[in-house]
Parts: structure tokens; sequence; C-alpha cells
């Protein structure tokens, strides 16, 4: 039967299967979708399943194609094919990105400083991703790394959505490859000892990185030297480098506790010096200058302070920024004769400009809108005179600037270009402000055109999760349902940190639920504004954002129109029940363990959307997966559609795709991820009833 002939959706065999814990049976028919070979795929009853789920998302989407190009058409058209990012200096080198027209991926350009404009003779192709994907399914670059002499680039490629890369390393003079190859890596890379030695981790088998290690150009693999072994299984290694390019940082640590170590960069072999030991619950990050450390860290406030420690005592700490309920010190960065400060003020982006020599010297950069994304963008020199920064917000395109330090005065460098035109006049953008049931007024942001007739259909977006702040940012495919007559909305709710730390710490662990009784508040909130109505809101959110369309679709099923849940961890009590799995330790400090605390056992299985689908109604769902996907293992959206079919009591549409060679993040390529927020964008409207 081909994609488009199927008739009936598939429905998954039942093999009944139990587990005990805390004295308490789980059941679950559909544990055997997990492949006992994962990550290995080679069953053929859920090989089978799969595509005949794929076949029956064909089959459903065939008649609407045409709309799918047609999306397809008008976000192609808001993307400047050729394009290039603004020149940025580093070293002797200026260097920039381009894509060239129709291409899928970027192309790394170089050319010397000294030789100004002199144009295509003195430019340097570094790095040609088009040609690095030919030919595959699948291709992403991790990390890239130009040593320091400028001679020789490393860099890693993941060509099947595992999440394992590697690394090869290209003289740049000659363009010919080194012999040296490290598979297996999950990290950035790191150029030491004169650009003889390169820092990177490897991931082990269960996608931890355990360990930082010391590569020598020219060795084999099997002889490089492990600087580092992390013993915590929830904790994961990283390395980088100081600002001022002296020392190399080791960082270990969880979703609350760290840990680092500096080691010369000269000299990467030497004894590690630990700046203090881990204490749980206490986050900090290191860089130095001149013999004194700047230390970023929430010991003393939630919100974090910045704290200085001579190399010397490295965990004597003396505040130099106080923490602050109302400003919260996201991070920071060093340079020769001033140092940047960034943050949240009210849950809007802030970036302040500070100097060693007058502490009391602070000028925040301004800019012009209310609801705005803003940050450093590529500052790669010690000795900055001009910034770079990013600016954007939901009805502002995506703008480059340079700050002049000196000058205090922006300049902007570039705009993103939408070739099929966009007037920003014709839209508006509001910052809301929604009581929770509790009475937490959660912050909205909320765009549409000017002309929108309301009530009207409404795009609800959530994360909540990890402390990750989701930015009111510009969005080119988000006009698609805009200037339909939808408005889209962020709703900013707790358990990411959009309003500081104590904003993230109440939306997890015992928290977790606020998070999902605060979309739906939001929700029913924007309709007794007159902005939508129950059963037209359509929703998204992906990863741990699609847990929390499972639990939403489960308590509020009435309030969507349409629902699209991307690689959905929805199976939550089963996975932190397996430490076994990729990243189930780490995950403890965020959702709790149940395998030790009967409480946070009962208190997952009370929201996993997986243990609570029941008979009852559901709304339209489009729901996807990535057979390779180490983070959200594709059987737990697999298990999620088979029970929801087997239960739910209506015919409302249920579709679930799998990228069977792709992982977390669905298809690589620009255009080609593109495509699938076309089908997103064509099943809402499908469902919605809204003329595409």
């Amino acid at each position: 039967m081909n994609d488009t002939t199927r008739t009936a959706p598939p429905v998954a065999a039942k093999r009944p299967s139990t587990a005990i814990h805390h004295g308490i049976e789980v059941a679950d028919d559909y544990a055997w979708l997990r492949d006992p070979g994962y990550p290995q795929v080679e069953d053929a009853a859920i090989l089978a399943h799969l595509e005949a789920e794929n076949a029956w998302f064909e089959a459903r989407m065939a008649p609407h194609r045409g709309t799918v190009g047609a999306l397809f058409k008008e976000m192609r058209g808001r993307i400047k094919e050729a394009d290039r990012s603004v020149p940025q200096k580093d070293g002797d080198w200026l260097y920039w990105i381009e894509y060239e027209e129709g291409a899928e991926y970027k192309k790394w350009w170089r050319r010397p400083v000294a030789a100004g404009e002199a144009g295509d003779a003195a430019d340097q192709l570094i790095l040609d991703e088009p040609a690095l994907a030919e030919g595959k399914d699948y291709f992403r670059l991790g990390a890239i790394a130009v040593s320091s002499d400028g001679t020789r680039l490393a860099y890693s490629v993941d060509d099947n959505g595992s999440e394992r890369f590697t690394v090869r390393i290209k003289d740049l003079a000659t363009g010919e490859h080194l012999p040296d190859t490290i598979p297996g890596t999950l990290s950035a890379l790191v150029w030491v000892a004169g650009d003889t030695g390169l820092i990177y981790s490897l991931a082990n088998e269960q996608w931890r990185t355990d360990n930082a290690r010391l590569h020598w150009l020219g060795q084999p693999p099997e002889t490089d030297v492990e600087l580092f072994h992390e013993d915590d299984e929830g904790f994961r290694v990283s390395a980088s480098l100081s600002a001022n390019e002296q020392w190399v940082i080791l960082a270990t640590g969880d979703h609350e506790t760290s840990e680092v170590r500096l080691i010369p960069a000269a000299d990467p072999l030497a004894t590690p010096l630990l700046v203090r030991p881990r204490r749980k619950g206490v986050e900090y990050d290191v860089d130095e200058r001149d013999g004194v450390l700047f230390i970023h860290t929430n010991d003393t406030h939630e919100n974090f302070r910045l704290a200085t420690a001579p190399l010397a005592a490295p965990g004597e700490w003396t505040t130099l920024i106080e923490g602050s309920d109302s400003f919260y010190l996201t991070g920071f960065d060093l340079f020769r004769d001033f140092y940047v400060v960034e943050g949240r003020l009210g849950g809007l982006d802030r970036i302040e400009l500070r100097w060693y020599d007058d502490p009391a010297r602070i000028e925040p950069i301004v800019f012009p809108e209310a609801s705005y994304s803003a940050g450093l963008g590529n500052n790669p020199e010690w000795h900055m005179e001009a910034l770079r920064v990013s600016y954007e917000s939901m009805v502002s395109p995506a703008s480059t600037y340079d700050y002049h330090v000196a000058e205090r005065r922006l300049e902007l460098l570039k705009v993103q270009e939408i070739p099929s035109g966009y007037d920003r006049e014709l839209y508006v953008t509001q910052r809301l402000e929604i009581p929770a049931r509790d009475g937490t007024p959660i912050p909205v942001s909320l765009m549409m055109r000017k002309d929108r007739q309301a009530p009207g259909p409404l795009h609800l977006y959530g994360y909540g999760a990890y402390g990750i702040a989701i930015p009111p940012g510009f969005s080119t495919t988000r006009l698609s349902l805009v200037d339909r007559g939808f408005a889209y909305a962020i709703a900013h709710i707790r358990g990411g940190d959009d309003l500081g730390r104590a904003w993230y710490k109440a939306g997890k662990l015992e928290s977790r639920t606020n998070t999902f009784t605060d979309f739906v508040d939001v929700a029913k909130g924007l309709i007794e504004r007159g902005l939508t109505e129950a059963g037209r809101i359509s929703i998204s959110g992906g990863s741990a954002g699609g847990e929390l369309m499972g639990a939403v679709v489960n308590s509020d099923p009435e309030l969507w129109g349409a629902v699209v849940a991307h690689v959905p961890f929805v199976d939550v009590l089963a996975t932190m029940l397996d430490p076994s799995l990729p990243l189930t330790p780490g995950e403890w400090p965020e959702w709790g363990n149940p395998i030790e605390d009967r409480a946070a056992f009962e208190l997952i299985r009370s929201y996993s959307p997986y243990d609570n689908v029941r008979a009852q109604p559901y709304p339209p769902m489009l729901v996807t997966a990535g057979l390779n996907d180490p983070r959200v293992t594709y059987w737990e959206p697999a298990k999620w559609v088979a029970r929801l079919r087997e239960l739910k009591t209506n015919d409302s549409e249920l579709l679930l795709k799998t990228n069977m060679g792709a992982g977390h993040g669905g298809k690589s390529g620009r255009f080609e991820s593109l495509k699938e927020t076309a089908e997103e964008f064509a099943f809402i409207l499908w469902q919605m009833g809204v003329a595409p």
C-alpha cells in the first residue's frame, strides 16, 4: 500500500507489560515499541509500525499538499537565499558566513584584514558545508574552531542526527585534511599548546560527556590523554577558553550544581586548578583577567551575583555586583578595558558595560522598543573598541549593530532582508500580563496585524522548562499564520527563567504542574480579553514543550483547535525510571528521581502525559519524532500516539510523522526544515478551518 492510499490509521498491537515501583503497579501495553537494541532500531515489527504511521500521515496530508507547497513557497520567498553575515575581525582575518542561491547549507569565508576591500581575489573559503553534505540525507556541523595562528581549522560533523560528531582538521594553506580523525565527539573544540593540541569530549554509550580529552596533532586518537573524568553520571563536562585565551576552563555540572577547573592553555597537561568544590544547588562559571578570577554564581542570591577572587586563592570570593530581586544576571564577558554584564530586568534583555577601574561607571545599551530580544553577538578579540550586538522584536527583523564604546553609539550594520516584502507598520506587538489561577501574573508576548478582526484564530506557543526563556523575537515563518488572521502569542510560563531564577524554580520538581496550568490560564485569559475563543486556539511546543502539549490536551482538550507536538517528552515516568537512557540521571534535578523518591514518583505519575491519556475527546494533533533522536527517544511519541488512538472517544485527526533519518531537530538544511514548518502550518489551517 503506498503512502497516499492507506484508508485507516494503524493500530499498534497491545502486549501487556507491568512493572512495580514503590509497591505500585505500572502497566504499559506499548512498551514493546522500544527496540531492545537501541540505538540500533532493527525490530521488523517496530519499523513496520512507524512506516505505517508515516503512510497514514502521507495519506491524510495528501489533499493538502497544495497548501503545503504554497506555504513553503511563501516562507522561502521571505528568505534572502544569497546572503552573508557581517564580517568580523579576529586577529589578522575577517570572518563571515555566506549562503548561495538555493543552498541548504552555508559556506565559511575569511579574508586578510590587510587586503581591505580588495575583492574576491583575497577571499578564502575555509569550510564548504554544501560539499560536505552532498549525497547525505542529514548533515549538521557541530563545533568549528580556527587555530590561534590562523593556519588550521578543526570542525566536527554529524551525518545521521545521532549527535555523535566526527572531528576533522584542515590545513587552511593547502586545503588538505590532516590524517587526524576523532569519531564520537559531542563538544566544543579548543586549541591549546601553541596550536599543537586540541581538547574535546567524547560521548559515552549513554550520550554523556563525562570527560575532557587532549589530542596531539599527528597522533592516533587511541593515544589521546584524558585530562579530566567526571564520575557523577548526572554531570556533563565541557571545555572553553578564557576571554584572554590564557586558560582552558573545564566545567562540569548538571541542572543545578557546577564545578570549574582551570588549566594553562600553554601547558594542558598541568595539574588543573580547582576554583571551588561543588556544592549541591550552587552554580558558577568563571573567567580570568590579570590574575583575577571573575565568578558568576547563585551562591548568595538565586538571581546570581558577580564576584572576584585572586588566582592564588580561587575559592575566596568577594562580591563585585550584588544579587538582585529585580535584575536577573544571566552572564558576563570580559574584555581588555571593560567588561559586559547581560541579564533581564522586568523580563526584558539588558546589556551593561562596566569598567574595572571605576565600579560606579555603568553604561547600559539603550534599545528603542518596549518589548524586544537583544544580546552580544560574536566578539572574539580581547581588545574590542566596538561590540557586535544583535537585536530583534516580534515585529522588527533581526538586526546587527556595532556599539562604539567610546562614543556610546549604536551603528546599524545589517537588517534581515525579506525579499518578498515586509511592512512593519501593518503589525502590532504587545506585552500582556494574565493572572494564573494562584494570582501570579504571567507575561505574554503578542503579535498580530493591526487590521485583525477579534475574536479570531490564535496560535499560542510555550516551553517552560530548564530555565530557558523564550525571547519575543522575529520569525518570518510566523507571518504565514499572522497574515491569515491569527494572533501569535508566546506564554512566558513558569519553568523558564524569563523573570529570573525564582520563575524557573516555580515550574520545576514539586512545582512542575504550574507550567501546565499557567499555559491553560493564559489561553483562558486571552479568551476573556476577546482575542479568541475556545476551540480557535492552535498550540505548539517541542521536546519539554511537547510534554506541555501532552499535559494540556489531557487537562483541557476543549480549548484547542489544533495541536502540534514536536519530538514530545511525554513518557516522563518511564524515562525518569530508567537510568540507562542517555539523559536520565542528568534530568533528575529538573524533574525529580522517581526511583529513590516515592513523592517524585507519584507527582510525575500524576502529570506524565502518556500515563494520563484517558477516554475523552481529544483535539486534532500532529506529532513528530526522530528515529535517531538521543534526547527524546522515538518510542515516546510512538507509544503516546498508540495510546491516544486506543482511548480517545472522538474521530479528531491524529498523525505521527517519524523522521527515519534524523534526530531531535528534525531534518537538516534551511529549506528541508522549512518544508516541515509548512506541513505544520498546513495542518493547523486545515484543522482550524482557516482558508489557506
